[in-house]
């Protein structure tokens, strides 16, 4: 399970900004082709909190959507999972969302 890592990882950067203050809230941004199942990752986060500034914190994950523009026939498509295939059968495809794997805030007191 590769939620636990990323859950230990962001715990650690968080808790190392926090500098000493007490984390309510994290916010962290998720794109579809991360292949980060959410609720794994809340259950790793109560985990890797345990014990630090941040025990007791809230997660909030926001799901950002796959996108790619194919190069073969220049449609910009929605990816849901990891299977890049353009409806016109290419499999040449630019990947421009998706697969993010960000903090984007946390609240501190």
């Amino acid at each position: 399970m590769h939620e636990l890592a990323i859950a230990e990882s962001i715990v650690d950067a968080v808790c190392e900004r926090a500098a000493g203050r007490t984390v309510h809230r994290v916010t962290v941004r998720i794109g579809a082709l991360t292949a980060v199942v959410p609720q794994a990752m809340r259950f790793c986060f109560d985990l890797a909190v345990e014990g630090t500034v941040a025990d007791g914190a809230e997660l909030a994950i926001e799901q950002r959507a796959g996108a790619a523009r194919c190069r073969d026939c220049g449609a910009e498509i929605e990816l849901a999972d990891l299977i890049l295939l353009c409806p016109c059968g290419s499999a040449d495809l630019s990947v421009t969302a998706g697969r993010e794997l960000q903090i984007v805030s946390m609240e501190v007191s």
